[in-house]
């Protein structure tokens, strides 16, 4: 034991879960966790210009190294604005520790209007975490960081949030630092797995739908063992790229849209098998078919489908298992790719036929032509962001990253900052639109000051685009959805930074390529029109046209 401050006793239990960097914002409720990050080795702090955009940062930290992340802001106000991080955190499963102030100890739930109080705090975030807990004295530290890590490394690893009063940290007491506890990897019964092997042998044609959760669990040569034992197409979700390479044989790409041919194999299965997906009302699955659904959490298994196989586990160990099984019951890879033989080819020209009638096709393939082998790309809440969910092609675990169903706007920059952050060596690409990207464009500056090299590809239309586009459409008329930007090039040399404009698709391969060059953060500024609808949201949702007939 050694005589710490609240503040030591969390820098140093960050350092023994493997901790490297925190994202946070220095605040006065906040100066004694300071300090014992700034004395501690192990650590070092990037201090955004928002606290929204802390959190942020920290699940793209997470999301492009597969690890636990920190974020730290200060209480009240702080915790409001890091909320939005935290919320897009847990749409995509993500692990982020959110380390909070707050009022002093004395103050704590009596609504004294101290600076940044908010009465009952850690009650905000119970929606959006899976562990949270309010420390008062340093030697309750360890244990609140402890168990929150073990939190975020068992089942389906959400945020959590820890508070602590601005004397806590400061005060000085004997702390027993605690050693990192590993997370549990959970196994769904063994009979149910020897059931849903059955099942996949049986089948006359079946399909695996592979989500997010395989890449959280680090499945990705179990989930390739099983495509090539069963033969069986895999389909994935918009947050599941990449946990196949695309250029697999058995990879058939994203299963986004209302029809074609994915969404027919989809229907007409009479298995699914699903691994670490929730489904969603936006890819529903048809009632006629078996789903066998791997997923940690209880509270997803079968939720979107009543006939079901539930195999609550983690997925790389239920998958283990599931592969073993199917290997003990005489499984022919061979026999097995016959019976679910698919073109693969036919498939991909179907989707080059498809994607060729939409507008923003070229300026995906312009994008797609400049990306590196090795990137990881972060995209934002534009109309190329949704369309790169079903048409951009990764082959690599951790490098395609969205905001799930969240939707956060803005999000997309900061994220970035984070996941460069992770992954230094790797090049970081953005793609966001202009309306987005002035959520946090201050973050140009964090970027400068620590040398975050992130290519942002900002489409400027002057506009929410898409907003706007839906009014006119389908509501008589746009209404407030333009705004007047800064020069982008411009903004970004003014802070430091690069900048460079495009034009047409060429010129936007030629600026990614020249921004990736560099050595400094860069903004590509595309300027263009409206981009229409795209095909694949043809099938609109009914609240998005005024009707009458929707009450009861």
């Amino acid at each position: 034991m050694a005589k710490l401050s609240g503040g030591e006793a969390l820098a140093k239990s960050l350092v023994r879960e493997g901790v490297e960097v925190i994202f946070g914002l220095p605040g006065v409720q906040m100066y004694g966790l300071i300090t014992g990050i700034r004395d501690e080795p192990g650590l070092r702090m990037i201090t955004a210009r928002h606290e929204y955009s802390t959190t942020h940062m920290a699940d793209g930290y997470a999301r492009a190294t597969g690890k636990p992340s920190v974020a730290m802001v200060v209480p009240g106000v702080g915790l409001y604005n890091a909320g939005s991080g935290i919320a897009t955190a847990y749409a995509r499963s993500s692990p982020v520790l959110l380390l909070a102030g707050e009022v002093p100890r004395g103050q704590i739930g009596k609504g004294l209007d101290g600076l940044h109080e908010i009465v009952d705090q850690s009650d905000l975030m119970k929606p959006i975490t899976k562990y949270r807990k309010s420390i008062m004295r340093p030697q309750e530290a360890p244990s609140a960081v402890n168990e929150a890590f073990k939190h975020m490394r068992s089942g389906r690893p959400r945020p959590t949030f820890i508070d602590m009063p601005p004397e806590g940290m400061v005060e000085r007491e004997e702390v027993e630092l605690l050693e990192s506890q590993p997370g549990e990897r959970a196994t769904a019964d063994d009979s149910l797995i020897e059931q849903a092997a059955r099942d996949i042998l049986k089948a006359n044609s079946a399909v695996i739908f592979a989500g997010g959760g395989v890449a959280r669990s680090d499945a990705f040569d179990e989930l390739v063992q099983l495509a090539e034992l069963t033969g069986l197409p895999v389909v994935n979700s918009a947050g599941g790229k990449g946990v196949i390479p695309h250029s697999h044989p058995n990879s058939i790409g994203s299963w986004v849209g209302a029809e074609g041919p994915i969404k027919s194999m989809i229907d007409n299965a009479e298995v699914i098998l699903a691994v670490g997906t929730r489904f969603t009302p936006r890819n529903p699955v048809a009632g006629g078919s078996k789903v066998i659904q791997i997923d940690p959490d209880e509270q997803i298994l079968g939720r979107a489908h009543p006939n079901k196989v539930k195999l609550q586990g983690d997925a790389k160990a239920t998958l283990n298992k599931l592969n073993a099984a199917l290997d003990d019951l005489g499984c022919d890879p061979e026999a097995m790719a016959a019976r679910h033989a698919f073109d693969k080819a036919a498939l991909q020209t179907y989707r080059e036929n498809d994607r060729r009638e939409d507008a923003a096709y070229p300026w995906l393939v312009a994008i797609q032509d400049a990306y590196p082998d090795d990137a990881t790309g972060i995209w934002g809440m534009t109309q190329l962001g949704y369309y790169s969910r079903q048409h951009f092609e990764v082959d690599r675990p951790w490098s395609y990253i969205d905001s799930g169903y969240m939707g956060t706007l803005g999000y997309a920059y900061p994220t970035a900052l984070g996941a460069k952050v992770g992954v230094p060596d790797r090049p970081v690409i953005c793609v966001v639109g202009d309306g987005g990207f002035m959520y946090a464009s201050g973050e140009i500056s964090t970027a400068v000051k620590y040398g975050i090299n992130v290519v942002a590809v900002v489409f400027n239309d002057g506009a929410y685009g898409n907003v706007a586009r839906d009014l006119d459409q389908d509501f008589g008329g746009s209404y407030e959805a333009d705004f007047v930007n800064p020069d982008f090039v411009a903004m970004a040399k003014a802070y430091g930074a690069e900048g460079f404009l495009a034009t047409n698709p060429g010129e936007l391969t030629t600026a990614i390529r020249a921004a990736l060059e560099v050595d400094a953060p860069s903004i590509v500024e595309v300027q263009l029109g409206r981009l229409p609808r795209p095909k694949a949201w043809s099938a609109r949702a009914p609240w998005t046209t005024p009707q009458e007939g929707l009450l009861p």
